[in-house]
Formats: structure tokens, sequence, C-alpha cells
């Protein structure tokens, strides 16, 4: 009876540490598994981040990328437009450079011609008055009934020649006027004859051709000539 009893408390001692040891090991495993599913999830989670972290930093890298080639885009543009503005304010001021150097050229031009306009209409008026003056002088003499008759023979000639000469240098200068010289006058005093012609320079052969002119109708040395220009 007594072995039995003590063979009863020997079993129950081995359920309970079977009981026991079970229970532990049930334990364990359950901790295990939580642990290795725990650090799967930080593992993942890490995983994640890194991935975040690294898309993120790419996406930054073409954002700053982006942004840079934009900015020098437009640092060029910007650049471009300036040289562009820069030249075309060069030119506008080039083009007014130009266009108050020609207007000047031709105020200049006018003036001058005007001038030269107003030297030759000058003087056909005091070269006509003078004449008009002796014609008048010689008619006095010609008219007067104290006059001798050798003086009014003698102012009979006059007359004659200063409407003749008058007459020749009318005729020269409309000649001369046709070789393109629309500016001229001539004077004569005796027997030496000037012509002045409104122009800056003459070519040799145009030269000739006044003095052929002048020669021939009024009766005048070729050395006698004197031409000048203006």
């Amino acid at each position: 009876m007594k072995l039995f009893k003590k063979n009863q408390i020997i079993i129950y001692v081995i359920v309970l540490m079977l009981m026991t040891a079970g229970y532990l090991n049930y334990t364990t495993n359950t901790e295990n598994q939580i642990s290795v599913e725990t650090s799967l999830e930080m593992e993942s989670s890490d995983d994640m981040k890194l991935a975040d972290i690294g898309d993120a930093t790419l996406v930054n890298s073409d954002d700053v990328v982006s942004e840079n080639s934009n900015h020098v885009i437009e640092e060029k543009a910007n650049t471009k437009e300036v040289e562009e503005m820069t030249d075309l304010t060069q030119n506008i001021s080039n083009s007014d450079t130009s266009s108050e150097e020609e207007e000047k050229k031709e105020e200049t031009k006018t003036v001058s011609t005007a001038n030269t306009n107003d030297y030759f209409v000058k003087s056909k008026l005091e070269r006509d008055t003078m004449y008009s003056q002796m014609l008048e002088t010689y008619e006095k003499v010609l008219n007067s009934a104290n006059s001798l008759e050798t003086q009014r023979q003698s102012a009979t000639q006059e007359i004659q020649k200063i409407n003749e000469t008058k007459n020749s240098i009318m005729i020269c200068e409309n000649l001369i006027r046709t070789k393109g010289f629309e500016n001229n006058i001539v004077f004569v005093n005796g027997d030496s004859i000037s012509v002045v012609i409104g122009i800056e320079e003459m070519k040799q052969e145009e030269v000739a051709q006044v003095q052929n002119i002048i020669a021939r109708e009024m009766k005048a040395e070729i050395e006698n000539i004197h031409i000048a220009t203006k």
C-alpha cells in the first residue's frame, strides 16, 4: 500500500515536470516568434525607410538638377536677352549717330550750296548794276547839250562796247551752263577775262572747254582767260 502511494507521487511529479516543461517550451516559442516577427517588422520598416530615403534623395537630386538646369537656361536666356538689347541699343545708337552725321552733312551741303548760289546771284547783280551805271553815265554825255562831238562819239562807242560785252557775257554763261556748270559768272576787265565756276574741282578737259567758249565768243587770248572754282 505504501509502495503504491510512493509510485503515485512519483508519477504526479513527472506529470507536473512535463507540464512545466511544456509550458516553458510554449512560452519560449511564442516569445521567439514574437521576437522574429518584431525583427522582421523592424527590418521591413527600416527597408521602407531606406527606400523612402533613397527615393527622396533621388527625387531631390533630380529636382536639384532640374532646378540648376532651369536656372542655367534662365541665366542664358537673360544673358542673350541682355546681349540682344545691347546690340539693339548699339544699332539704334549707331543708326541715330549715322542719321545725325548724314543730316549734318546735308545741312552743311545745303548751307554751302546756298552760300554759293548767293555769291553768284550777288556778284551778277553787282556786275549788271555797274554796267547800268556806266551806260547811264555815257548816255548823259551823249544827250548833254554841253558835250562836244568827240565826247558824244566816244560815249557812243563805249555804250556799244558795253552792250556787246554784256551780250557776249550772257552767251558765254549760257554755253558754260550747258556743260554742266549751272553756277558760273564771267568778269571782263579790259583784255583780261575771269571766269568763276561753282564747283570744288575741275578736270583739265573741262577747263579747256570753258577757255574755248570764252576765246571764241569774246575774241580773247587763252593766256588772258583765268578760271577759278568756288
